[in-house]
């Protein structure tokens, strides 16, 4: 039947259809507005100019009410400005409501037919930047639903049996999270997949690793950039596993204590693509956890975004040296003409903080609620958007960074003999000479110091100054010397040995569908 082909796998199409070249209200200065305007529909008309040229109509709830709202209120509490990004995903909802509605006997068929008519007219009409968005009717729901009865009359009215708008907001929100993060996931891959072929660019390429920020081990670069690509795979399962908990229908759990009318719950979360309806109707109304492990999810992911940033970001500087991003990922000083900086990854550094801040927005906002709905709620929308634009952001620039530097290998080779790199892998070698560890790290500190008196490397001592300090020292000792030597020496699972980094990388490239025999630069 058509009006139940309601998937929601579709990618957004209200992402390219907004931008913050719109204004709202003029009067709106408070910093929880900041950013209502990102997600304002280009192509809608200003909400103030359209309420300033026609009265206010009275509200749909306005029964039991003797006296309208003041203009201060309605500013206040209207979300209009920022939850018409969930048009599409209201009117899917309202479609399989109407459906069910017919289905169960609740509306007649014609008045189904007549409502998923207009309801496609009005889609046509947002899309188009012909509908009137106003202010005085509140919210997405209200809006739509109101334009639906200028445009059909009487049978819009019986579209809202057996639904309350908090059953029906968190259905058009929930749908909203599970294609955000549809679109979310393929990022993440891009950011994948333009790791691994800058490792597969740079088999082989050594380079200091670090702890403390003090240089440690020599390891391999592929398996360093591999290690985000690890980070990012957890990223993207916290996000799935997010989608699979989502995926819950509240829609009829109504106001908070469901309906005694016969409706099919079934049927309209099936119709939604969701997994079954919520169990419970309070917790269908007042649940916010999907939210908060999204934005969970997002801040794990800026974090790792932001780290990648910082390493970097180092990494481009005079001191460090080892990258150059092309100019097209550069930017310069408007007084210091020498200057070119890595600015894209500094802001996703900076960025990290925004996305944070969403979730702790959201932490804030729930953490003292009683059941079921309150009003605090519709504030859950603006960070969720927010943190959805700005971790999408994130990714692409970072891919963008990714397949737009170079490795300097001169300067990164001159490095590598400072810092006794391969110390530890000395030790490694009285080990296997039957010395404990614990002694072999003292002898191979002993020896460090020897170095730091000469002003040389561990491959620089002789044979003799070795055996000055312990006797069991052989020949053998320079195969285990040297930043390449080192890494020679690792054969454990999942260490920088040359095996095992060239296992890990074949790992990702099948499971990434890379091309390992792709011929590279």
């Amino acid at each position: 039947m058509e009006s139940l082909s309601l998937s929601s796998s579709s990618p957004f199409p209200f992402f390219s259809s907004f931008s913050s070249s719109q204004t709202t209200t003029k009067t709106r200065t408070s910093l929880a507005f900041t950013h209502r305007s990102i997600f304002t529909p280009r192509a809608t008309m200003d909400l103030s100019s359209q309420n300033d040229a026609k009265p206010k109509e009275a509200k749909l709830w306005g029964g039991r009410f003797e006296k309208g709202v003041t203009d201060v209120v309605e500013k206040f509490t209207e979300s209009i400005s920022f939850d018409k990004a969930l048009y599409k995903h209201d009117i899917m909802g309202s479609k399989a409501h109407a459906s069910m509605l017919a289905k169960q006997g609740l509306i007649s068929e014609c008045d189904r037919d007549r409502i998923l008519q207009g309801l496609d007219e009005i889609e046509r009409r947002i899309e188009s930047g012909l509908f009137e968005w106003r202010m005085d009717r509140e919210d997405v729901h209200m809006n739509i639903e109101a334009a639906l009865t200028e445009m059909i009359g009487e049978p819009a009215k019986k579209l809202h049996t057996a639904r309350s708008r908090n059953d029906q907001v968190l259905t058009d929100f929930r749908l909203w999270c599970r294609d955000a993060i549809d679109r979310i996931v393929p990022c993440i891959k891009s950011l994948q997949v333009a790791l691994v072929n800058l490792a597969l660019d740079n088999e082989g390429l050594i380079v200091p690793g670090y702890t403390h920020l003090q240089r440690a081990q020599p390891v391999l670069l592929p398996h360093l950039l591999l290690a985000f690509v690890e980070q990012l795979e957890r990223d993207a399962g916290r996000l799935l596993d997010c989608r699979a908990r989502l995926n819950f229908c509240p829609l009829g759990a109504c106001a908070l204590a469901g309906t005694g009318l016969p409706i099919d719950r079934f049927m309209t979360s099936d119709a939604l693509g969701f997994t079954a309806p919520m169990r419970n109707s309070i917790d269908a109304v007042s649940d916010r956890d999907f939210v908060l492990e999204f934005l969970s999810a997002n801040s794990i992911i800026a974090i790792h975004l932001s780290r990648l940033g910082e390493e970097w970001v180092l990494w481009a500087s005079e001191e460090f040296g080892f990258i150059t991003p092309s100019d097209s990922v550069s930017t310069g000083s408007s007084i210091m003409p020498q200057k070119k900086n890595p600015d894209p990854m500094e802001l996703v550094r900076g960025k990290s903080a925004r996305v944070i801040g969403d979730l702790v927005t959201l932490l804030t906002l729930c953490k003292g609620l009683p059941l079921a709905y309150n009003r605090d709620l519709q504030e859950d929308k603006e960070p969720v958007f927010d943190s959805v634009k700005t971790i999408i952001g994130m990714l692409e620039v970072s891919a963008e960074f990714a397949q737009n530097i170079s490795f300097n290998l001169e300067k990164i080779q001159k490095s590598l003999p400072a810092g006794h790199l391969d110390a530890t892998t000395l030790a490694d070698y009285l080990v296997k000479k039957g010395m404990p560890f614990r002694t072999s790290h003292d002898v191979v500190g002993r020896s460090v110091a020897l170095c730091v008196y000469k002003n040389c490397q561990l491959q620089d001592l002789s044979l003799e100054d070795m055996r000055s300090i312990d006797p069991v020292f052989d020949e053998d000792v320079y195969d285990y010397l040297g930043a390449e030597n080192s890494v020679k020496k690792f054969c454990s699972y999942g260490s920088t040995g040359s095996t095992c980094v060239a296992t890990q990388l074949d790992y990702w490239a099948t499971k990434l569908e890379v091309d390992r025999n792709t011929p590279r630069p």
